[in-house]
């Protein structure tokens, strides 16, 4: 039988260019038996042993081929069956192994790789075909992290399967109006409590849930719905775990071999060897898969600051100096930048989403003019300053106003994703709700008005799941969300402000449209008197007037400047008795007055509720 890596693709694998190694590496069957492939470059002698030859440390030897790959055909292979690599080391000891390239694995808590056929009739030929108009920066980008295990249960101790979860996501997705989930790493992981981010399986999606057809079910079902799907992504590291990528074969392979480059400190998990190019190869192989045979639409890359600096969460001594005596990590910022580049052009209408925590410069700008090339960047400084600010009581926040108004400043020196996900509301954070300074009616008020301003900003959107109604408890992996509480008033309302923000939000093209562009924001004031802040969002030739008061106090007959005169018409009002509010503020339609405001000819007045945001738009009829 041909070997699995021709002289030309073996060449490309050591160049770090091997995007689609999977297609070579790994477990492949065919109508006789299956092919086996592994990376091993200093083994001694590597083995396969499985269910197929009793697991018969004799049997199964592989042969050296080019480039560091060991291959071999067992015949009788079938599906379903177990497997690892036994690899004698240069040194002598003996290592068992599951498969860095394995597209399934056995369910915890054993680690075998598992042989396995991805063949799946998909049936999301619509959404695929659309997917890079509805991708265009100019469209609305609604997103709702979910942790799959977490999100509902069939039982306090059993999740759903990724088949069962289907019916039940996409219904409630498309109900409240989002136009994308993210899944929290469905790639397969031995500690549950990591959430999927100490990864052993890059190829593999977790059996806790199902095999890999019942994830791309639920892939399939989102997208037939209209529903694109994100997958959090980690190239970040690696979970440390002796049957996985960790000194692989006797030696360290995929992790980089200095501690100082390949051992994360705090989160105890080896760190990938960016500069060799076999890494690269398995890494960007890794991105492209997902995106190839599970359709999925966006990947979010986890903890890329990490990878930027050769300091990160490192202390004077702990660290070395790159080439020319600075902290960046050069060979980590050449691998991201090619990966953007090379993901992005062979998958055209998916994107790439950096969760980058510093003030790195360009990191949403193409290769080509100095950025890193991801699509999106997740606006950390924002969510930090609004959480901070909304901490202080509200009738102190009008001396904090810069935390609230600071972002615009800076809003357009990348494309931007609003955050409030998941790593806000554990480790004794608190739940989004209990973040809010005040107590009772007025924490739901304050939430409201944040999501208010959040949907009304510039910049795409996300949530996590449980935040759109008002969760209470802290999230818990281990627990379902806790839906009892759409039984109560506030939480459904809150609920019911959040569909309609969305709805709001993708049926309006000035709140998306030129989020990317500052002339599709106006301010009118910023608070810093009143702690009521207005702003006129623009696209497409509409315009959205957007009014948040962040104070406690209700601002009776409260005068905003306008361009021209007319009749304008309430949109949203957070303080409706349907979201719970107590029905201040005004409804209906409003009329402009000849009374100079902020500069503008033209004003509207009316009342504004405490903590409450307002939409309004210039009426059509």
């Amino acid at each position: 039988m041909r070997k699995p890596l021709s002289i030309r693709n073996a060449n490309r694998f050591g160049r770090g260019t091997l995007g689609d190694a999977y297609r070579y590496l790994g477990a492949h069957l065919t109508a006789r038996g299956a092919r086996f492939a592994v990376w091993a470059p200093t083994a001694r002698q590597v083995s396969v042993i499985g269910d197929f030859n009793d697991w018969d440390r004799q049997a199964g030897v592989l042969e050296p081929g080019p480039a560091g790959v060991w291959w071999g055909f067992v015949p009788g292979a079938v599906a379903g069956q177990s497997y690892r690599y036994r690899i004698r080391t240069r040194r002598g000891p003996v290592v068992e192994k599951s498969d860095p390239y394995a597209f399934a694995t056995e369910a915890l808590p054993r680690f075998s790789s598992v042989v396995w056929d991805l063949a799946y009739e998909w049936s999301d030929g619509d959404w695929m075909r659309g997917r890079a108009e509805g991708h265009d920066p100019t469209a609305p980008l609604s997103i709702y992290e979910v942790h799959l295990g977490s999100w509902m249960k069939k039982r306090p101790s059993e999740s759903y399967s990724y088949r069962e979860l289907a019916p039940r996501l996409v219904d409630y997705v498309t109900d409240m109006g989002f136009t994308h989930v993210e899944f929290l790493p469905v790639t397969e992981h031995p500690y549950f409590p990591s959430w999927g981010y100490q990864t052993t399986g890059y190829f593999a999606a977790t059996a806790r849930h199902g095999r890999p057809q019942d994830l791309m079910y639920l892939v399939d079902q989102l997208h037939q719905a209209g529903i694109g799907v994100i997958l959090d992504w980690v190239p970040s590291h690696f979970a440390g775990d002796e049957h996985a990528l960790l000194s692989f074969d006797g030696t360290p392979l995929y992790e980089h071999p200095d501690p100082r480059r390949g051992w994360h400190p705090d989160w105890h998990s080896a760190i990938f060897d960016y500069g060799r190019p076999e890494v690269r190869s398995f890494l960007t192989s890794s991105a492209g898969f997902w995106l190839d045979r599970y359709h999925i639409d966006g990947l979010r890359v986890d903890a890329v600051a990490s990878m930027l600096y050769l300091d990160y969460s490192r202390k004077d001594g702990e660290w070395e100096p790159n080439i020319h005596g600075g902290r960046e990590h050069l060979e980590a910022i050449d691998f991201i930048r090619a990966l953007n580049q090379e993901v992005l052009a062979a998958h055209p209408g998916v994107f790439t989403v950096a969760e980058e925590s510093t003030a790195w410069p360009r990191v949403s700008r193409p290769v080509e003019q100095g950025g890193l090339g991801f699509t999106y960047k997740w606006d950390l400084g924002w969510m930090n300053d609004t959480l901070s600010y909304l901490r202080h009581w509200p009738e102190y926040r009008v001396m904090h106003q810069d935390e609230l108004t600071f972002r615009m400043l800076y809003a357009y020196n990348e494309n931007f994703i609003l955050p409030l996900s998941h790593d806000e509301v554990v480790h004794a954070k608190g739940s989004m709700i209990r973040k809010m300074s005040g107590r009772g009616a007025w924490s739901f008020d304050d939430l409201r008005a944040l999501y208010g301003y959040m949907y009304a900003l510039p910049g795409k959107k996300l949530l996590f799941m449980g935040d759109e109604f008002a969760q209470r408890a802290e999230w818990n992996h281990d627990a379902a969300l806790d839906w009892r509480l759409l039984r109560q008033p506030r939480h459904r309302g809150m609920q019911r402000w959040v569909r309609d923000l969305n709805e709001v939000y993708r049926s309006h093209p000035a709140l998306a449209a030129l989020d990317q562009d500052q002339a599709g924001f106006g301010w009118i004031d910023t608070g810093h008197q009143t702690g009521i802040v207005a702003f006129v969002r623009y696209g497409h030739g509409t315009q959205m007037l957007v009014v948040c008061n962040f104070s406690g106090k209700a601002r009776k007959s409260h005068r905003i400047g306008v361009g021209a005169a007319g009749e304008w018409e309430v949109v949203l009002n957070s303080d409706a008795r349907r979201y719970g509010g107590k029905g201040r503020g005004p409804n209906g339609r409003l009329t402009t007055k000849p009374v100079i405001a902020y500069g503008r000819p033209q004003s509207l007045r009316f009342s504004i509720p405490p903590l409450g945001a307002i939409f309004l738009q210039p009426s059509t009829g």
